[in-house]
Formats: C-alpha cells, sequence, structure tokens
C-alpha cells in the first residue's frame, strides 16, 4: 500500500506552505512513529500534527522549521 503525503511548512506567520510531496509505502508510514523531526532538502523541522485530507486522499504533515540558536552551540573558546 502507498500513501500520498504533503510535509506543510507552518511559518512564523502563519502562513502555511507545502514543501514536499510525495508517495510513501508503509514502511516509510510507520517510521513516522519513531521520528519527531525530518530532514527536507538539508533544513530541519519539527513535526507538530498530521492531518488526513479525505476528499484528496493525502496524508497532510504540518512541520515547523527548527532555527538553530548559534549562541547556545558556541564552545567557551570562542
Amino acid at each position: 500500500m502507498s500513501v500520498k503525503i504533503a510535509i506543510v511548512e507552518k511559518k512564523l506567520s502563519g502562513e502555511m506552505k507545502t514543501i514536499h510531496e510525495a508517495i510513501w509505502n508503509d514502511t516509510q508510514i510507520s517510521a513516522l512513529d519513531h521520528a519527531n523531526y525530518l530532514l527536507v532538502d538539508g533544513q530541519e523541522y519539527e513535526m507538530l500534527e498530521g492531518r488526513l485530507n479525505v476528499n484528496s486522499g493525502l496524508l497532510e504533515i504540518l512541520v515547523a522549521a527548527v532555527i538553530e540558536d548559534r549562541e547556545t552551540n558556541k564552545t567557551e573558546a570562542d
């Protein structure tokens, strides 16, 4: 079985933007139970929630970009 998914980013402004669409197999869908974050084109996103759109047959995964705080990642040598 396969499912069409859309990864939808919720921006700080409240805007929603589809950043990825694909057909996923059962194994990929099952992996969602074990992950809290996704990587899309090198950007890390936190998964917020999922929604099954019955009318379009689409599993929508709502995500928010992870913004790295460079100050907390500095070493004491800096």
